[in-house]
């Protein structure tokens, strides 16, 4: 082999060690984060999301409770979204900058770019500031994610970002994390 050929197989080489080990960080801090749980006292884990929280009903956001953020939380953010939908992952909801006093958002959330205490709703897939509620189309069921975040700062973002905007935002700052998911389908 020329010098040229050494050259480039030696860089790809250390290339190769560097990512394996940037890949080896990213997933030991992410095991590192600690568990939050989270829970909608209106339908079980990973069992039908009930018809008034979907399109096909009031379209309303569903009661969710989650536990206190460990020590060192600034804020909470919680995504909703739908990783089955056709096209790829479907967003539902953005939420952001809840105070780490706030452990629960009630049935109905208004969909308001700036909720009381601070915290700010981004946009959903619809379009639309708020809970935009599943609806799926007919066939089999969409699994539905509902993930906090506790976070080691309060966000600097203004209300309506999308959920790419608030993950960018997000990196490094998660401290603990948690879901809870339900399924809806439409004949």
């Amino acid at each position: 082999m020329n010098a040229r050929m050494n050259f480039w197989l030696a860089a790809a080489g250390f290339g190769c060690v560097v990512a394996a080990g940037c890949a080896d960080h990213a997933k030991t801090a992410k095991e590192t984060a600690l568990t939050l749980q989270i829970i909608s006292p209106a339908f079980a884990a990973g069992q039908p999301i009930p018809g008034k929280y979907t399109c096909a009903g009031l379209n309303v956001s569903p009661p969710l409770t989650w536990t206190n953020p460990p020590a060192g939380a600034k804020s909470s953010a919680l995504i909703a979204d739908d990783p089955d939908a056709p096209g790829g992952t479907w967003v539902h909801w953005v939420i952001y900058n809840l105070p780490p006093s706030v452990t629960s958002l009630a049935e109905g959330t208004p969909p308001s770019p700036q909720l009381p205490g601070g915290a700010k709703q981004g946009v959903n897939d619809f379009g639309q500031i708020g809970y935009g509620g599943p609806c799926p189309p007919p066939g089999k069921p969409h699994r539905y994610f509902f993930k906090i975040y506790a976070l080691d700062t309060t966000l600097d973002l203004t209300a309506g970002v999308t959920k790419s905007e608030l993950l960018k935002a997000m990196g490094g700052h998660v401290l603990a994390e948690g879901q809870w998911w339900g399924t809806c389908q439409r004949p």
